[in-house]
């Protein structure tokens, strides 16, 4: 047998191996933002915004696409839902200082800003969570204003 089919077969076997591992989803009951969404005040035109480019790497719930039924596409998008989760986890916002609070929002206005967020990768097969220039302004001039009540200088402990 040739070095090439042997390699071909070889490859063909971890492929399959692959599929009979499947990563944990990213799945919650409830409304997995209500503490969120209750305190920054969202209107409803930025919850869709952030429902439709932000809550499925950014929270507890992710609405999987069927690729993610195959690997090791499932390996890669979990790794992105967890990276996105280490960086801004919106159904964790009660869990944070307002320090942190404040920070958080000031990263994702940054990164709206400059074109980061959503992630290209993402926007390729979820052409809904493209935001336009309407949608950026909205989705900036909201978290300017969301910031404003964690900006309050923390009085020193004693």
């Amino acid at each position: 047998m040739k070095l090439a089919k042997k390699l071909v077969i070889l490859a063909l076997v971890i492929l399959a191996a692959m599929q009979l591992y499947r990563p944990q989803k990213n799945t919650a009951e409830g409304d997995y933002v209500a503490a969120f969404e209750a305190e920054t005040q969202p209107s409803e035109e930025v919850k869709a915004i952030l429902k439709t480019s932000c809550y499925d790497c950014h929270s507890a719930n992710t609405e999987y696409p069927w690729y993610n039924n195959v690997a090791p596409i499932s390996y890669w998008l979990e790794q992105h839902i967890q990276e996105g989760k280490e960086h801004l986890d919106f159904s964790a916002w009660e869990t944070y200082s307002n320090k942190k609070k404040d920070h958080k929002l000031e990263e994702l206005i940054e990164e709206v800003r400059e074109g980061e967020m959503p992630l290209s990768e993402y926007t390729w097969t979820h052409r809904e969570a493209r935001l336009t220039e309407q949608q950026i302004n909205l989705l900036l001039e909201w978290a300017e204003k969301a910031r404003e009540p964690y900006q309050i200088a923390e009085l020193p402990r004693r």
